[in-house]
C-alpha cells in the first residue's frame, strides 16, 4: 500500500509447468535463522535482516599518527578499535564471512534493500497457506485472497469491503492458493524520495532508478529512460562481468582438487618413508631406538610443517572460492529471478563486488612437494658400538670440528699430548683442493680438529696418529648447504610485535577480525603457541624455511582455524 492508502500496481511472473516455485534457502536470515525481516544486501552479496544487523557489534577504523598528519616513511601509523560514539565512520563484519562492511551515513538502515529475497519470502508464506502473511489494508488479519487489479493481499473482511466499493467492485480477487506456482508475486518498489509514486524510470547520469517526480525535480535535465529500455544494456554488462567471474570459481576448483591429491599422496610418502626407516632399524632396535625415535621425529616435523603450509593454502583457496560461489550464485539469481528494476537497483553493489574478487591475486597450484628422502648412507657417528646414520653433518662455509681421542695399549686416555696429528678433509669428486684442517693439542691426549668446507657434497676425511689411521679412517661426511637463520621475529602474534599494525603480517596464516591482516592471539588463526613471523615454525633455535627472506604473503585469507 502507498502513503495515501492506494494500493500500488504488482507484477507476477508465471512458472513454466513442473517447475518448484521458489528457494527456501534464499528466505532465511544467516544469522537469526527466521524468514528474512527487511532484508539487506551486504557488499559482500550475503542478505541479513535489518534487526540483526543493529545488533552487531560496530566498530570504527582510527589513524594514530605521532605530530602532524605527514605520511612519511619516518612516521607509523596504528590502526584500532574504537567506541562507535568517538568516530563518524563506523563499520560491522558481514556474520556470514566476516567481510569489513563500512556503513553509509544512514546506517544499517541506507544499505541497499533485498527486494528478491522479500519477493521470495512471500511466495515462501504462500506455500504455507499465507500463514504469516497479513492483510495490507487492516494489518491485523491473515490474508485469505489477493487483488490481481490492486496486488494487494487482503483479509476476508477487507476483501467484502474491497467489493463494495464502486472503485474496486469490478477488480478480480484470487486465491492464495491458486498463487503457489508462481515465481514472481510482488509489489512494485516505491520511490525512497517519493513515497506515493513508483521507480519506473533510470537516470544514466547517477546510475539508480528513479520516478516520475525525481525526473522533474532532482534529476532534471539528467538522461533519464523507462527501465525497460535500459535493463538490456545493463543487464548485458553485469553478465560479462559474471563470464569474466565464472572461470576464476573453475580455477580454484581444480586448484582444490590438486591440494587434496598432493596432501594424499604426502600422506603416502610420508608413509612409505616411516616404513623404510623402520625396515632399516630393525637389525639395531636395541642399540638405536633412541636414534630411531629422532628420526621419525625429524619425518613429523617435516610432515607437520608440510601439511601446515597445504592447510593454510587450501584455506586461501576455499574461502576464496567460497566468495567467488556467493558472487556467481546470487548474480545468477538476480538476472534469473530478479525483475528490472529489482536487476538495475542491486547492480551496482554486484558488479563492485565482482571487480573485486577479480582482481584478487591467487596461486592454482600448491606451494609444496611431497619430496622427502631417507639418506641411510650418511653416517653420524657411534651409537653403543654399533654404526648409525643421521640426515646431515656439517654445513657449507661454516666451521666443522671433532675430537680425537688417543688412548693407549691397554685402553686407558692418554692423558698427555705432542703426538703427530695429520688430518685431511678432501672432496670425493676430487675437483676442488683439499679443505684447510686446524689440529689444536689440548695437552690432555685430545686433539680439536676445525675445518670449514667451501661447497656442499660428499667429503673424505682422513685421520692419522704417528703415520696409521684411527679406527673408521677415511670417514664419508655430507656437507649440506649453508644454515639458514631466521629473518623475522620469535613472537606471540604480529599484533604485539609490531605495535598493532593492521598490515604486518605472519607466516602462520592467523588474522584478526577488522581487517588485521596478522595474527593476534586468541584470534582465529593463530597457532596457539610463540612462532617465527617469517616461516611459522614453533622452535626458536631452528633454521628458517622461508628461502625468499620475507613473510609469507597471503592476500587471500581472512580467517583460518588451525
Amino acid at each position: 500500500m502507498s502513503a495515501n492508502g492506494k494500493p500500488l500496481l504488482g507484477f507476477v511472473h508465471k512458472l513454466p509447468s513442473g517447475t518448484a516455485p521458489g528457494n527456501s534457502g534464499k528466505t532465511h536470515c544467516p544469522s537469526c535463522l527466521g524468514l528474512f525481516q527487511a532484508p539487506r544486501l551486504l557488499p559482500c552479496l550475503h542478505t541479513v535482516c535489518t534487526k540483526c544487523l543493529e545488533q552487531l557489534e560496530p566498530f570504527s577504523v582510527v589513524d594514530i599518527r605521532g605530530g602532524d598528519s605527514d605520511t612519511s616513511s619516518e612516521g607509523s601509523m596504528f590502526q584500532e578499535l574504537k567506541p562507535r560514539s568517538m568516530q563518524p565512520q563506523i563499520g560491522i563484519l558481514c556474520p556470514v564471512c566476516d567481510a569489513q562492511v563500512d556503513l553509509p551515513k544512514g546506517g544499517v538502515k541506507a544499505l541497499t534493500i533485498d527486494h528478491l529475497a522479500m519477493n521470495d519470502v512471500m511466495l515462501e508464506s504462500l506455500r504455507g497457506e499465507g500463514q504469516g502473511l497479513v492483510c495490507d489494508l487492516c494489518s491485523d488479519r491473515e490474508v485469505e485472497k489477493r487483488c490481481q487489479t490492486c496486488k494487494a493481499n487482503l483479509c476476508h473482511f477487507c476483501c467484502q469491503a474491497h467489493r463494495r466499493q464502486k472503485k474496486t467492485t469490478y477488480h478480480t480477487m484470487v486465491d492464495l492458493k491458486d498463487l503457489k506456482g508462481y515465481s514472481r508475486i510482488g509489489k512494485p518498489i516505491p520511490c525512497p524520495t517519493h513515497p506515493t509514486e513508483e521507480l519506473s524510470l533510470f537516470c544514466e547520469r547517477c546510475d539508480r532508478p528513479v520516478c516520475r517526480d525525481c525526473v522533474v525535480g532532482e534529476h532534471r535535465e539528467h538522461p533519464c529512460d523507462f527501465t525497460s529500455n535500459v535493463i538490456h544494456k545493463h543487464g548485458d554488462s553485469v553478465r560479462e562481468i559474471l563470464r569474466g567471474t565464472q572461470p576464476h570459481v573453475e580455477a580454484l576448483e581444480e586448484a582444490l582438487v590438486q591440494i587434496k591429491d598432493l596432501s594424499s599422496a604426502l600422506q603416502e610418502r610420508v608413509e612409505a618413508v616411516a616404513a623404510d626407516i623402520r625396515t632399516f632399524s630393525e637389525g639395531y632396535i636395541k642399540a638405536i631406538q633412541e636414534h630411531r625415535d629422532k628420526l621419525l621425529k625429524q619425518l613429523d616435523d617435516i610432515r607437520a610443517q608440510k601439511e601446515n603450509s597445504l592447510h593454510l593454502q587450501k584455506a586461501q583457496l576455499e574461502q576464496l572460492l567460497a566468495d567467488m560461489r556467493t558472487g556467481v550464485e546470487f548474480t545468477e539469481h538476480l538476472l534469473t529471478s530478479g525483475s528490472d528494476l529489482e536487476i538495475l537497483i542491486t547492480k551496482g553493489v554486484v558488479v563492485e563486488r565482482l571487480r573485486k574478487l577479480n582482481k584478487i591475486e591467487y596461486s592454482v597450484r600448491p606451494g609444496v612437494n611431497d619430496k622427502i628422502y631417507f639418506s641411510p648412507q650418511e653416517k653420524a657417528g657411534q651409537c653403543r658400538g654399533y654404526e648409525v646414520y643421521d640426515l646431515h653433518r656439517a654445513r657449507e662455509k661454516q666451521t666443522a670440528s671433532f675430537t680425537v681421542l688417543c688412548k693407549d695399549a691397554t685402553g686407558e686416555n692418554m692423558g698427555r699430548g705432542g703426538d703427530n696429528i695429520r688430518v685431511a678433509v678432501v672432496p670425493k669428486d676430487k675437483k676442488d683442493s683439499p679443505v684447510r684442517t686446524v689440529v689444536q693439542d689440548n695437552k690432555d691426549g685430545t686433539y680439536f680438529v676445525s675445518y670449514t668446507p667451501k661447497e656442499p657434497g660428499l667429503y673424505t676425511v682422513w685421520v692419522c696418529v704417528k703415520d696409521q689411521h684411527v679406527q673408521g679412517s677415511p670417514f664419508t661426511v655430507t656437507v649440506r648447504r649453508k644454515h639458514r637463520p631466521h629473518t623475522g621475529v620469535f613472537h606471540c602474534c604480529t599484533f604485539c610485535s609490531s605495535g598493532g599494525q593492521k598490515t604486518a603480517r605472519c607466516a602462520c596464516g592467523g588474522t584478526m577480525p577488522g581487517g588485521y591482516q596478522g595474527c593476534g592471539h586468541g584470534h582465529k588463526g593463530h597457532p596457539g603457541r610463540p612462532h617465527w613471523s617469517c616461516c611459522g615454525k614453533f622452535t626458536e633455535k631452528s633454521e628458517c624455511t622461508n628461502t625468499s627472506g620475507q613473510s609469507t604473503p597471503r592476500s587471500l585469507l581472512r580467517t583460518v582455524a588451525l
